[in-house]
């Protein structure tokens, strides 16, 4: 064996270590995108946060107002908003992915792990949400490669600028350095106000996001991540271990809710009803005015008419018109009476 090859084979040798030992810490090396160091005004934001670029970290999405909102463990163990980012473009409607091809962005909770980042996207950085997760696959919904990346476009992702992903990348490469596994994702369709659900009261997707809306609340009061899980193909929250069965019922207590959540849900509910009730006065005086609106032009037209009718009766208008439609009738011209020939001397 030649020194030529055997060089060749200690170089495929010493990369195949280096992608094993990248499948162990999870990350994909990447190009020089997915390495740049956080700005020191971004690691001086997070430190005067009471956090660090190490903190285990969260992601919200709220596809209605196009936002993306990271953020970060503090010292008492809670989470803070760090930033908010604006998302460029997503596609589809307010409303969960389907099937592959529907160019509809998912909703719902996922979890990211170092394996589903990005580094070498061809949307400038990205990371997978990880669709479909546990509950979409026990819908039996379909689809493959949803990011949140750069590049500004979308066909069922979440697109950013390549500025934004390249600090919210960084903030998450850092959170897998600092020895946390993975972050959660959550994405929603709205914020989920009782205003916002009373605005789209009449959605198909009512049952899914008063769902998800659980996981909603318990970050909203406890602001800690919820665990969550599957059972009787719905999301159940603040259960651990991770093991149910997706199909089967839920075991005892897995839909128990603190009393704190429900205190905010019984809440929510009063102020759902009140607003669905103010949207739909607000909509028979607007359909009332309307058709007021629509009685009073019929009716005016119909005095135009009958005053119109009025005066060409009393000018003789209407006969007049009645005779030009009358067919003319004249007597015919009598032929020429020949005249007695004149005797011409």
């Amino acid at each position: 064996m030649n020194r030529i090859l055997l060089k060749a084979i200690g170089a495929l040798a010493v990369l195949g270590l280096a992608a094993l030992l990248a499948g162990c810490n999870g990350l994909t090396s990447g190009n020089a995108r997915s390495t740049q160091p956080l700005k020191s005004a971004t690691v001086s934001k997070l430190s005067a946060m009471g956090s660090s670029p190490g903190a285990a970290m969260m992601i919200r999405i709220y596809k209605e107002s196009s936002e993306l909102e990271v953020w970060k463990q503090v010292g008492n163990g809670s989470f803070k908003l760090f930033k908010s980012y604006e998302i460029c473009a997503w596609s589809g409607a307010l409303g969960p992915k389907i099937k592959e091809g529907d160019r509809q962005s998912p909703e719902g909770f996922y979890t990211i792990t170092p394996g589903l980042m990005n580094p070498n996207s061809n949307y400038y950085l990205a990371f997978n949400t990880g669709f479909p997760n546990k509950f979409d696959r026990a819908h039996g919904r379909t689809g493959s490669d949803l990011m949140v990346h750069g590049d500004c476009s979308s066909r069922g992702c979440y697109s950013m600028t390549d500025e934004s992903i390249a600090e919210i990348y960084a903030l998450a490469r850092e959170t897998f350095k600092g020895g946390n596994n993975s972050f959660q994702l959550q994405i929603f369709p709205f914020r989920m106000t009782a205003k916002n659900f009373a605005r789209h009261a009449d959605s198909p997707h009512m049952s899914f996001w008063r769902d998800i809306k659980e996981g909603y609340d318990r970050f909203e009061v406890a602001r800690r991540p919820p665990t969550w899980d599957v059972c009787e193909k719905q999301y159940v929250f603040g259960v651990s271990g991770g093991g149910l069965d997706a199909a089967a019922s839920c075991p005892s207590g897995a839909k128990v809710l603190p009393a704190s959540v429900a205190a905010r849900q019984q809440a929510d509910d009063a102020a759902f009803k009140t607003e669905l009730a103010a949207i739909n006065d607000r909509a028979a005086k607007q359909a009332a005015e309307e058709q007021a609106a629509a009685d009073a032009k019929e009716s005016a037209k119909a005095r135009g008419e009958a005053i119109g009718s009025f005066f060409g009766g009393l000018f003789g208008g209407e006969n007049s018109a009645e005779a030009d439609q009358q067919p003319q009738t004249t007597a015919p011209q009598s032929a020429p009476v020949p005249q007695p020939r004149l005797d011409r001397v």
